[in-house]
């Protein structure tokens, strides 16, 4: 899989968040996408996983042959604090609704990830009696275990204790060796072991 910006730039209203970005991500490497708070990392994430649109410039996506840019979500899977989870549902319930829509790594069952996240004691708990670590480890999971070339972490480690940033970094070093990894955050602990950083400030 292959993600090419080519003179990128995002702008709501008369703002530019970023501008004139070409740049060009690969399957097998791991990117961080760093800057101050508010600087537009998450913009630039997003514009990267095709949820939002560019102002400027093109977006390319590519497999063996181009993807179309919507059906570029198949190709990708995403950990965010802003998306939400259907706190209704038990964490294997919603894991199984998530596989109906993106399949899941086919080596580990629903059982086994809640397992190797730490969650199979509540495994059957509605989502909402959850904690805020605990739910981060829910949206871990399903991005993580998302049998998916691409995968994309805004914050990775917000809400964890120093346990969950280890399992964290565990589970990075253990399913994302063969994707495509970019990691948007200002926190070193985050990101530390990505190859390539890009720094939004330079395209301001």
């Amino acid at each position: 899989m292959r993600i090419t910006l080519i003179d990128a730039g995002k702008r709501f209203n008369r703002d530019w968040i970023f501008r004139h970005l070409s740049y060009e991500f690969t399957q097998g490497h791991s990117y961080a996408i760093t800057g101050p708070n508010g600087s537009g990392k998450s913009t630039l994430l997003q514009a990267i996983a095709g949820a939002i649109g560019i102002s400027e410039g093109s977006a390319r996506y590519e497999t063996c042959g181009e993807v179309p840019q919507d059906q570029a979500y198949l190709h990708l899977a995403l950990a965010a604090p802003y998306l939400d989870l259907i706190e209704e549902y038990t964490a294997a319930e919603f894991l199984r609704f998530h596989r109906s829509f993106k399949p899941l790594i086919p080596s580990c069952t629903i059982e086994d990830i809640l397992t190797r996240v730490g969650l199979d004691a509540a495994a059957h708990r509605q989502i909402r009696y959850y904690s805020s670590g605990m739910k981060q480890r829910v949206k871990l999971a399903q991005a993580i275990f998302s049998d998916t070339p691409v995968l994309l972490l805004d914050e990775p480690c917000t809400n964890l204790d120093a346990e969950g940033i280890a399992l964290y970094r565990q589970l990075i070093a253990e399913y994302a060796a063969d994707r495509m990894l970019i990691v948007s955050s200002n926190d070193v602990q985050e990101y530390d072991f990505c190859e390539k950083t890009l720094s939004i400030v330079d395209y301001k």
